[in-house]
């Protein structure tokens, strides 16, 4: 994440500078052992930088083609990193500033909007994700640091209020609480025994009282059972779907058809060959080549 937002901060250096390279460059630096000029500093950027910022405006300018990020996604996304990443997220935003990070974020999302094109989730993909959750549950949780808390979130509950919401507002689960507090399915074992004890007794739609851990108060709801195979398709397709779409496989597939797609045609000669495997890869390959291959 860091690398990525030094490189996508470089970027609008290396375009200024670019602008302005001349054989007259100006002086940047002056020093009793000589000056650095911008040319100096250009290349050098180039040479450090100069593949993560091609590579990330590439993608940005080809997958943006097809798909759009409102700026709704682009903050929830935000908000959801911030959570998740605490201290070292804010640091990094303190250090490149927010609106290079969102534009991190933006370049992410259009990667994964680019994988959930190419997904394709077989009737064979959600039978052999389905005979994995046999004895398991599909919970979500709020967590809280103390019972007074807990309390308050139990009443808003009581007079209406979503679960969801107020796992994004109350929740102190870096994984779960921007989610909803969607934990996802799991068995015994996978939970500390106090939470387990309590969500394993709840059925589907019910909620505990606030369960004591080690971590804290949690409010746990379980979202759903294991229910015969036709009646959970659809939610075990969108499940499947997204497990599929974050393999980085998956991903580098979309961004190689989507440069081949472009004709990308690199006219550095730095950096001439940089998208020339993504167009090879996403060539089919004939029967020759496949039969040279075994």
């Amino acid at each position: 994440m860091k690398k990525v937002a030094i490189a996508l901060a470089t970027a609008a250096s290396l375009l200024a500078l670019s602008a302005c390279n001349n054989a007259d460059s100006e002086v940047v630096v002056e020093t009793k052992a000589g000056n650095i000029t911008k040319d100096e500093f250009y290349d050098a950027m180039k040479a450090r930088f100069g593949e993560d910022v091609l590579t990330e405006l590439v993608h940005e300018k080809v997958l943006s083609e097809k798909i759009e990020i409102s700026d709704k996604e682009i903050q929830t996304e935000f908000d959801k990193l911030k959570t998740q990443y605490g201290d070292q997220f804010s640091s990094i935003v303190e250090m490149q500033g927010e609106d290079v990070v969102k534009q991190m974020v933006k370049v992410d999302l259009l990667r994964k909007k680019a994988a959930e094109k190419e997904v394709k989730v077989t009737d064979e993909d959600l039978k052999t994700y389905y005979d994995t959750l046999e004895g398991q549950i599909h919970a979500s949780h709020i967590l809280v640091a103390d019972e007074a808390t807990a309390k308050e979130v139990k009443d808003k509950l009581a007079k209406g209020e979503k679960f969801e919401d107020l796992a994004k507002e109350y929740s102190t689960d870096p994984g779960s609480g921007q989610n909803g507090g969607d934990l996802g399915w799991f068995g015994k074992g996978a939970m500390v025994k106090e939470f387990e004890d309590a969500a394993f007794k709840l059925k589907e739609g019910e909620v505990s009282e606030p369960v004591k851990s080690q971590f804290g108060f949690h409010i746990i709801k379980v979202t759903e059972t294991v229910k015969p195979f036709e009646e959970m398709k659809e939610s075990l397709t969108e499940t499947v779907r997204e497990q599929k779409t974050q393999q980085p496989d998956v991903i580098q597939s979309a961004i190689d058809n989507a440069i081949k797609d472009a004709n990308v045609d690199v006219k550095d000669k730095d950096f001439k060959d940089l998208f020339k495997a993504a167009a090879t890869e996403s060539e089919p390959q004939t029967e020759t080549e496949t039969e040279e291959k075994k």
